[in-house]
């Protein structure tokens, strides 16, 4: 296959030539950008280029790049305590786990881990000891990582080639309102009549070991597909009607993204259990496994077993402690909710100018715009999505885009929940310039 990169094109060409060389790719295109320093909002090359960064890096920089508070904790306690033998327990790992294990009532027991594929391998191989089951059900859009039973569990993408799942990996539609499957007279989501016929296919198929459900409750890799307000209580009906655990993935909605601290928190429900990672760490390498006291229990009594190299290390614990507070003290669960509709209401704006943007969703500070042919057909337009992203890195904005055929092209918009007013005015400008400039193309 011929190589991707053009070295001659880039005045880093020894860096470009290592690149070429060494770096082995592991899916995304390379930026033509060499990242030399992040602070706050923004990621700057070596050029000094400011570039406006709209996914907080990985969907993870909660308080922005360089936080200072963050910065100063690690400075700290990398002097202090920062990997322990996974049979030690240090302060900031049990004082992590207590704030977390207080802040959802059912939810008292918590596993720090170091990120999301890890955390939903934990949840998902305690929901297979506590039931005695083994088959898991997730969303035909889901992305819950790249590790054995989360690979098994990851529907959106990066399935074909690895050979087999594991034993007993069942999907069911994720309900999408802005292209429904099933519809009410009046043509909107009928999401109970699909959750009906997607349990009852599940059923068919199931050999009476069905074990638990992972959901994410914005599906962000799947295009952000939102639950529908009254799809989470209706899914974990389901769940206890068959015995089954509820696990939700709030990897990217968690800890006040979408202006809850939780996003399940705004239906009323809560999971059997619930991990954590990504804007638990702020960009920083933590997850969690949240649980109730009696589930841990029975784990335990069944002889639970999950040792991993980082398990419950100190430095990244101290970390999470760090951003908690930081969320608590400067009210970024409400300035979620504040610059989420101040972003939105950008986004709707630009939706009225340009006939690209089929949709506008999601909640709080993630949000996705859904770039189409042309609004009656709503077919996606994936070579548009492309220019649009290249024209708004051009401008000095990083958005990304999920681009797949069966998904649709949709910008994830999820800047820091420290992100300023005058930043996200700045971000919506660039974009604007940028969908003008890619409909000439």
């Amino acid at each position: 296959m011929a190589d991707s990169f053009s070295p001659a094109t880039d005045t880093e060409t020894g860096f470009w030539s290592d690149v070429s060389d060494h770096v082995m790719r592991y899916g995304p295109q390379f930026e033509r950008r060499v990242i030399e320093r992040a602070e706050g909002s923004h990621v700057y090359d070596t050029a000094g280029t400011a570039i406006l960064d709209f996914t907080s890096g990985q969907m993870s920089a909660l308080l922005g790049h360089s936080h200072p508070e963050i910065v100063r904790t690690v400075r700290e306690q990398i002097g202090r305590l920062d990997h322990l033998f996974s049979g030690m327990l240090s302060r900031p790992v049990v004082d992590l786990c207590s704030c977390l294990g207080s802040l959802v009532p059912g939810l008292e027991k918590v596993l720090l881990l170091s990120t999301g594929a890890e955390s939903n391998e934990a949840a998902i191989r305690l929901a297979k000891l506590v039931t005695g089951k083994h088959e898991i059900v997730a969303f035909s859009r889901s992305w819950h990582g790249m590790t054995g039973a989360a690979a098994s569990a990851t529907y959106s993408n990066a399935r074909r080639g690895y050979g087999p799942a594991e034993v007993g990996s069942f999907a069911i539609p994720a309900p999408n309102a802005y292209r429904p499957r099933f519809t009410h007279a009046d043509g909107s989501l009928d999401w109970k009549s699909e959750l009906d016929d997607a349990f009852a296919l599940i059923d068919s198929q199931s050999t009476g070991n069905l074990a638990a459900f992972i959901a994410e409750p914005i599906l962000s890799s799947g295009g952000i597909i939102e639950l529908p307000e009254g799809y989470l209580a209706a899914l974990r009906e389901k769940c206890d009607e068959r015995g089954m655990l509820l696990i939700l993935d709030e990897a990217q909605t968690g800890i006040g993204r979408t202006g809850h601290m939780f996003a399940f928190q705004r239906d009323g429900v809560t999971p059997d259990i619930l991990t954590l990672s990504k804007t638990l760490g702020a960009g920083l390498p933590l997850a969690a496994v949240l649980t109730s006291r009696e589930l841990e229990e029975k784990a335990h009594d069944l002889g639970f077993v999950f040792l991993t190299t980082h398990v419950s290390d100190p430095l990244p614990a101290a970390v999470g402690l760090t951003v908690l507070d930081v969320v608590e003290k400067d009210g970024l669960i409400a300035r979620a909710r504040q610059a989420g509709k101040r972003l939105r209401s950008g986004l709707e704006a630009l939706q009225q100018r340009f006939e690209c943007i089929g949709d506008v969703r999601g909640r709080g500070l993630l949000l996705g715009i859904d770039i189409v042919t042309d609004r009656a057909s709503r077919k996606p337009d994936l070579d548009m999505g492309d220019r649009i992203g290249a024209e708004a890195m051009k401008r000095g904005l990083s958005m990304n885009i999920v681009k797949l055929p069966a998904m649709g092209a949709v910008f994830r918009i999820a800047p820091p929940l420290t992100v300023s007013d005058a930043d996200i005015d700045r971000g919506l400008e660039i974009m604007s310039e940028a969908i003008a400039a890619a409909g000439k193309g």
